[in-house]
């Protein structure tokens, strides 16, 4: 019955994602992806209930099918992040399970009833292609999931140098799906066959529970794309395409030649704009527009934080945050307001946000803090 449910939802899933307006190519992967995993799903129910008898037609289609889902999620968060290596086309991540489906065109070409015949026997006749087959599913999957896991972090890293939130672009949803992966593939590794695909289920059911959530993967609503909105702020990219201007990697490489007195300059003239205009309470405040108000290169701002500040362009503005908020929760004027309405005028965008980045900073809790000031806003 899990398996029918499985079936049912990532068909279901697909189809939203179908006739969803403006889909992304990320989207028409995650939906081909579905219905590669609501086949794979069909497959095994047939083969364990023993209706394969009548659909002898999908003997052998399940045997390469591992083979794709892990590149699909190396595709997929490729997409998302913006991480697209064009020196390497993405059929190419395809070519092992191509490879399998050709070497079973000779079971393909077998009459039905000798296709149920070699199932009954136990795969006989070719149980040396189906050795070779299986042979690399468990490091395919293994290093699909760490490339994943990796553009993933370096997605992370980009959205610290660029943003001072995180909470709509952190794709937190889809290391938990590349997790779930890992799951599946560590049950292929020292499970079986029905904790593998109970697994696959319940990876279905995660896409779907995390994807509704995730606003605008299912729905026609418009977010921006997280690999959009960081490829248009990166410094030498398109604004309207997101294309990596030819001249990008020299600017990169050219801010090393600017002089120390030049960098303390340029951080005098932030702290003071900081000071005076309090740029930070903007909760979507970001490098390039903070660079503007300077009249400098996105590039050579981040310089001077990283080098002056000795931290990214993320923990320097939400450290302003918290500063500001120690300021205004003791103001007796703000006695009556709750922590969060004082966070959200210092400029944090989420309860979540303003917690991580307190404690990361004080090493105490908001509530905390207000107790050791003796102050006592109203609750949450």
């Amino acid at each position: 019955m899990l398996h029918i449910a499985g079936i049912i939802i990532s068909i279901f899933l697909a189809f939203l994602l179908f006739a969803k307006k403006g889909k992304s190519g990320a989207d028409f992967v995650l939906a081909i992806w579905l219905v590669v995993i609501s086949f794979h799903l069909l497959c095994y129910h047939l083969l364990i209930s023993g209706s394969y008898v009548g659909f002898p037609f999908f003997l052998g289609t399940e045997i390469p099918l591992p083979l794709v889902h892990g590149p699909f999620l190396y595709v997929y968060t490729a997409l998302l992040t913006g991480q697209n290596n064009r020196r390497l086309p993405w059929p190419v991540h395809f070519l092992p399970a191509a490879v399998a489906f050709s070497l079973l065109s000779k079971f393909y070409l077998l009459p039905a009833a000798d296709k149920i015949a070699v199932y009954e026997n136990h795969g006989k006749g070719f149980e040396t292609i189906t050795a070779i087959i299986r042979l690399p599913i468990v490091p395919s999957g293994i290093i699909y999931v760490a490339l994943s896991l990796m553009m993933l972090r370096k997605h992370r890293v980009n959205i610290s140098k660029q943003f001072s939130y995180s909470e709509k672009i952190n794709l937190d949803w889809l290391v938990y799906l590349a997790l779930g992966m890992a799951a599946i593939w560590l049950s292929i590794i020292f499970g079986g066959d029905v904790s593998t695909f109970i697994l696959v289920d319940l990876f279905v059911l995660f896409i779907g529970y995390f994807g509704i959530k995730q606003v605008g993967i299912f729905t026609n609503r418009v977010e921006p794309v997280p690999s959009q909105v960081i490829e248009a702020r990166l410094p030498g990219a398109s604004i309207s395409t997101g294309t990596p201007n030819p001249g990008a990697e020299k600017t990169k490489y050219q801010k090393s030649a600017i002089g120390a007195d030049m960098l303390s300059k340029i951080h005098q003239q932030l702290t003071g704009l900081m000071a005076s205009e309090k740029l930070f309470t903007d909760p979507e405040l970001n490098l390039d527009d903070l660079a503007a108000r300077l009249s400098v290169n996105s590039n050579t701002l981040s310089q001077v934080i990283n080098s002056l500040e000795q931290r990214n362009f993320y923990d320097y503005i939400n450290d302003l945050r918290v500063q500001e908020f120690k300021r205004l929760a003791v103001l007796p004027e703000n006695s009556r307001l709750t922590l969060l309405s004082i966070a959200y005028e210092a400029g944090f965008n989420s309860k979540t946000s303003f917690n991580r980045n307190f404690k990361k900073n004080t090493g105490i809790s908001p509530r905390e803090f207000c107790q050791q000031e003796k102050i006592l806003p109203d609750p949450e």
